[in-house]
């Protein structure tokens, strides 16, 4: 209790406030959800003041299980969900409703803008590609999903709300912005507006060149900050708010992954994180930067002031889970209050544990929003495949929990690549590091060793936590990787490993057989 951080969790499905020792362990946490709005023309959004409704709701639930912890705090730091889009007037007050990482109705206004008179190359005009590569380590994502399809998009279908608009903040800035009343943004959080020099890790500022690429003034966006600088004290009437004391400092931050690969305690180059939420990612803190266009993989920056963080990225992961949950298997209970559901998950398991590896041949592809890597597509979409009369609700749900695996190992074949080595072993966290089951299916497809921390739905939490520690000078970074201790680890088994390369083997070649139809189905070119 003398070294505790209020670490915020901000994610699409809500938020979770904890409190976290210095030591790695969570103490206590309380959950608030926050709804998603689907939108015509694949548009997804949520409300800043869900989110902030949601943090105050469920820091106060912390903060009063443990009344003693108030006055042990020693900061506040959030991570946030990345790569959404909340456009403020001058005083920061929101203007529309934030662009969540899932909205693809910036897709054509993406490519009109990253394309030229020249042949393009992967979708871009040669000369603005290499100019970001070689400045940023990525680029914009064709599919309209990131920051800079989503000011694209605002600028072209909504020119009155572009005009009114002073800043575009990510998730992490608004709640910076509200917990201190500065403007600012993290090295990690502005990424992927695709307008930072991210060549010295130590030194990442905004370029004239790439803003002019963007359409943006510089104006239009928030200063820059390391994840682990201290932003200033608690704003008053927040204290006041949470019966906290006054001057607690609150520290920068990060986006969820980069947020994840410290709460993993996977620090050390080269060194892999598995993170399974609503979305998931592949990560690995490197030396150098790097790019793979095609693959859709990059080296960017993180909260590691003299490292790049390697991230390939799923865009629908345990968001199957909830789907199948909500729209399928439960749909009455998905009305039910949350205290009144049934431990669906847990059931879930329990299910797929008693089916075969395989699925009995079902084959489930889980696209539900497009995908990001290894390959760049709104158009795929999700479904199963080789379903007939012998088929029961046990092995679909088998089948998505493989499905999201084996669309893991094709990423993981990317990031071998990209590094140069195999993969031996992964940390997965998040909240399918909370299943033993998914997690033996993850090592077996894998064919590596995966490690499950205690508490791994906590990682982003814990690397919050860690990052304010390192902030005030609680803690170095190098003291990470002793402060995440491991509850279990599971090895591929042997006899799964035919039938799940078969299985492999079937999975890619649907998506090479369903892709030109899903481009033909959505409106766009093969």
């Amino acid at each position: 209790m003398s070294e505790l951080v209020l670490a915020v969790d901000l994610g699409s499905s809500g938020c979770k406030t904890a409190l976290v020792g210095l030591d790695g362990r969570v103490l206590a946490f309380a959950f608030r959800p926050v709804s998603s709005h689907v939108l015509p023309g694949a548009g997804v959004e949520q409300c800043p003041e869900d989110w902030w409704q949601a943090f105050l709701a469920s820091a106060g639930e912390v903060l009063h299980s443990q009344p003693q912890a108030r006055q042990k705090l020693l900061a506040i730091a959030c991570s946030c969900q990345g790569e959404g889009t909340l456009p403020v007037d001058r005083d920061g007050n929101p203007l529309a409703r934030a662009l969540l990482y899932m909205d693809m109705r910036g897709q054509a206004a993406v490519q009109r803008q990253v394309g030229g008179r020249l042949p393009r190359v992967a979708g871009y005009d040669p000369l603005k590609l290499w100019r970001w590569l070689r400045l940023t380590g990525g680029a914009p994502a064709l599919s309209g999903k990131d920051p800079f399809g989503h000011i694209a998009f605002i600028r072209e279908a909504m020119p009155e709300l572009y005009a009114r608009t002073a800043k575009f903040l990510n998730v992490l800035d608004f709640m910076n912005l509200r917990l201190t009343g500065r403007t600012v943004a993290t090295v990690d959080s502005a990424l992927t507006t695709w307008v930072t020099d991210n060549r010295d890790p130590a030194h990442i500022r905004y370029d004239d060149g790439l803003l002019r690429l963007a359409g943006l003034d510089r104006e239009q966006l928030p200063e820059l900050v390391r994840c682990s600088e201290v932003l200033g004290p608690l704003r008053p009437a927040v204290a006041e708010q949470l019966g906290l004391p006054a001057g607690i400092p609150v520290v920068a931050g990060a986006v969820d992954n980069s947020a994840a690969a410290l709460g993993s305690g996977a620090v050390a180059d080269n060194a892999l994180h598995l993170y399974v939420g609503t979305s998931s990612w592949i990560g690995g803190h490197v030396a150098r930067k790097k790019t793979d266009v095609f693959k859709q993989i990059a080296a960017v920056p993180c909260a590691l002031p003299d490292r790049y963080l390697m991230m390939v990225m799923q865009s629908a992961a345990g968001a199957n889970l909830s789907f199948l949950r909500d729209r399928i298997l439960y749909a009455r209970d998905a009305l039910l209050q949350d205290e009144a559901r049934p431990d669906v998950y847990r059931i879930l398991d329990e299910i797929a544990a008693g089916v075969p590896a395989g699925a009995r041949g079902l084959l489930y592809l889980p696209w539900l929003m497009g995908e990001r890597s290894p390959v760049d597509d709104a158009n795929l979409r999700a479904g199963l495949l080789n379903l007939s009369l012998e088929h029961a609700r046990e092995d679909m749900v088998r089948a998505f929990l493989e499905g999201v695996a084996l669309n893991t190992r094709w990423m993981m074949e990317a990031v071998e690549g990209f590094l140069g080595a195999p993969a031996r072993e992964i940390t997965l966290v998040g909240g399918g590091g909370q299943s033993d089951v998914w997690s033996q299916i993850f090592a077996d497809i894998l064919g590596i060793t995966v490690h499950q921390p205690h508490q791994p739905i906590q990682a982003n939490a814990r690397g919050a936590a860690f990052l304010a520690g390192v902030g005030i000078g609680a803690m170095r970074f190098s003291d990470i990787p002793a402060r995440v201790a491991l509850r279990r680890s599971f090895e591929p088994s042997s006899g799964n490993r035919q039938r799940y390369a078969d299985s492999y083997a079937t999975f890619r070649a649907a998506h090479k057989a369903l892709a030109p139809f899903y481009a033909k189905l959505h409106g766009a070119r093969a």
